[in-house]
């Protein structure tokens, strides 16, 4: 009888291992600072800061659109406003003077959506900010994969004067980053 109740016993415990052996373990500040997605922003600011050299030059103001969803333009994510923010790091480090937007009273910024701009706002925020350029954004999301296209836009004419593209994993993260979507 005792051994079967010893066997019942582990019996029941068995399950409970198996849940305790799946569970993921928060990361490190190592594995943390090793992560890839924010260096890769900043990889893609630095293709488009090298585009633009010193056409539009430094200590000028710019401006910075949200990333959008390519399949709906008016709807964004937590990946959409993070890639925006890396990138608006990177030009403020290389001497541009970013306009921030979400301080800006007379600019409609939608909730959970950032700074979007559509074309024909372009020019008047420009002008508004005495922006040189305007920094917008697409991203795509496929199976595997997250596609990011960014361009400087001049507003007054409209002309990208730099683009990048770069494609992301569509890991745990990201999909976390993308269900965000609103």
């Amino acid at each position: 009888m005792r051994s079967s109740v010893l066997a019942l016993l582990c019996a029941g415990l068995l399950p409970l291992a198996a849940c305790t052996s799946s569970v993921k373990p928060d990361p490190t500040y190592e594995q943390a600072a090793s992560d890839r997605f924010v260096p890769a922003n900043y990889k893609a600011a630095d293709a488009l800061l090298s585009q633009i050299d010193n056409s539009i030059g430094s200590g000028n103001p710019l401006i910075i659109a949200t990333v959008v969803n390519i399949d709906a333009l008016d709807q964004s994510s937590t990946l959409g406003r993070l890639v925006s923010e890396h990138v608006s790091s990177r030009f403020s480090r290389a001497g541009y003077h970013m306009v921030e937007m979400k301080f800006r009273n007379n600019v409609y910024v939608r909730q959970h959506q950032g700074e979007m701009m559509l074309t024909r706002e372009i020019k008047d925020l420009a002008r508004s900010h005495q922006a040189r350029a305007v920094i917008v954004g697409t991203y795509g999301a496929a199976e595997d994969m997250v596609f990011i296209n960014l361009k400087v836009i001049d507003p007054a004419t409209n002309v990208a004067l730099a683009a990048h593209d770069y494609v992301l994993p569509r890991d745990a993260a990201m999909k976390s980053l993308l269900r965000s979507t609103r």
